[in-house]
């Protein structure tokens, strides 16, 4: 018979989730409902909460994050956050990703993503990309699609982690394969949602039913979950965050550059960019990406009068 003998938490083989933001609280959420043990830490502490009430050690520093587990999941907000987490380029580096499975789900250029991964496995630890593909109500849903790349170690020990984030995952290969893979399905994604909030400001220009508008969409062939999605925010000027128009915008430039890299033409997206950039000057940073709305009335300018 083995009997287990409990010292405290280090002997629990705990995952760890750095990253509580919009989409990242969703996501750890998920994880410790479905019974993961979870640690977890966040800069702004009390986006912690939920996950303490659900079962997730809270820790107070990301040092006791690595401390705990074995595999630790990142979706931090840029370059400079997840260097900083990691104490990349500090003598803390080797010791936090020593021995332990580091996933990158946030969005930073493929370059950044392909030196860290050398970088950790220099310090004998291992890497994987798993970004995804979706926004906020998706992942509360547990409905993401993830994109998973890395060794065969490295995406063994990940993958069956994601089940409960993710209602698919798919393999990209090697390293940065996955987050090209992001880039490719949000250049789609940014395309077409400007593209539909363009449309709905047209048919507010021209005085059309924009409820006539969101129904023939719905019934054509057109009609896809993000439509279904965003056109009843924009039917009823709701620009709460989903996916904020600051995080479109950086995934743009981050698309833009790659496509600069490879000598790509990339002019439907060149023409988001700017328009993003206006909602963002405008001070919409913080709203859903379907306020881009209000820089396509900004150049358009007022409607004519008795035109709502």
């Amino acid at each position: 018979m083995t009997v287990v003998i409990e010292l405290g938490w280090w002997w629990i083989v705990y995952v760890g989730f750095l990253g509580l933001g919009v989409m990242g609280q969703p996501m750890a959420l998920n994880l410790a409902r479905a019974g993961t043990p979870l640690v977890v830490w966040n800069r702004t502490a009390a986006r912690c909460d939920p996950l303490g009430a659900a079962g997730a050690a809270v820790a107070a520093d990301p040092a006791e994050v690595f401390d705990r587990a074995t595999t630790v999941f990142l979706m931090l907000a840029d370059e400079a956050a997840t260097d900083a987490v990691l104490g990349r380029g500090t003598p803390d580096f080797a010791a936090r990703v020593a021995g332990r499975t580091i996933v990158h789900m946030g969005t930073t250029s493929a370059e950044y993503s392909a030196a860290l991964e050398s970088d950790i496995r220099a310090a004998r630890g291992g890497y994987a990309e798993a970004p995804v593909s979706g926004s906020r109500v998706p992942a509360e849903r547990g409905e993401l699609v993830g994109m998973l790349a890395g060794d065969d170690d490295a995406v063994a020990a990940v993958r069956h982690l994601l089940a409960p984030v993710c209602r698919e995952v798919f393999d990209c290969g090697a390293v940065p394969g996955a987050l090209l893979m992001k880039f490719a399905v949000n250049l789609f994604l940014i395309t077409m949602v400007t593209g539909l909030t363009e449309a709905f400001h047209f048919a507010d220009r021209h005085g059309l039913d924009q409820r006539l508008l969101r129904d023939v969409l719905d019934a054509g062939p057109m009609a896809s979950a993000v439509s279904r999605a965003k056109g009843p925010k924009l039917l009823a000027r709701d620009f709460t965050v989903q996916a904020a128009v600051t995080n479109v915008l950086e995934n743009n430039r981050l698309i833009a550059e790659a496509a600069r890299k490879a000598d790509l033409a990339s002019p439907l997206l060149d023409v988001c960019h700017a328009l993003y950039g206006e909602a963002l000057e405008q001070g919409h940073g913080s709203e859903d990406m379907v306020a881009v709305l209000h820089a396509l009335e900004a150049r358009t300018g007022p409607a004519p009068e008795g035109l709502v």
